[in-house]
């Protein structure tokens, strides 16, 4: 690949799964905004011929189960995958065989979403930059919920969660980007 060739992409929808819909935490209050953009990115990454890759979350206990039912897409995501990995860790490689699905591949960027921006998503962008990818986090089309800090009982809105995430991945681990502007970067794939 030369230096003006863009790398090939695959887009990494994370933890877009009903298991979130059953915790307590749980709000539906930026998920329209949410849906609407990963919609949109997955629709424009599908007509350049960009790979969807979906990751799910199983854990050993609760909605995150497997026997739960609830380890599946929420209902308005219904694009079938190329491929889905599902995970035990906070990031979509370890364990999981999508490093070498991707380098089978000739992938070399990735395009993060998903759920929930500073953990998993967070957490992907970080450990996929330090073995090689380019990484274009979409932070439009990720989605969290509001903490509590529990030292100082602080409460982080959803928003300042996000733009944390953003601030500490920035030029480090990822390029920050909206839909429109990871769209207008990727090229054709074959």
């Amino acid at each position: 690949m030369s230096p003006t060739t863009p790398a090939k992409a695959a887009l990494v929808i994370i933890d877009v799964q009903q298991s979130f819909a059953q915790m307590p935490f749980w709000a539906q209050d930026d998920l329209p905004a949410f849906q609407s953009a990963l919609l949109r990115l997955e629709a424009g990454c599908r007509a350049k011929g960009v790979p969807v890759v979906h990751i799910f979350h199983v854990g050993q206990g609760g909605p995150f189960t497997l026997e739960s039912g609830f380890v599946k897409p929420l209902p308005w995501l219904t694009g079938a995958p190329a491929v889905r990995f599902d995970k035990h860790t906070h990031n979509a490689f370890t364990d999981t065989g999508l490093d070498l699905w991707l380098r089978r591949r000739g992938i070399g960027k990735l395009i993060i979403t998903g759920m929930r921006t500073e953990q998993c998503c967070e957490t992907t962008a970080r450990v996929g930059s330090d073995i090689g990818y380019a990484v274009d986090f979409v932070s439009e089309a990720t989605l969290t919920f509001p903490m509590t800090h529990a030292g100082s009982g602080r409460s982080y809105s959803a928003e300042e969660i996000k733009a944390r995430t953003e601030l500490v991945l920035a030029d480090r681990f990822a390029r920050i980007v909206d839909v429109a502007t990871c769209l207008a970067s990727l090229s054709p794939q074959a």
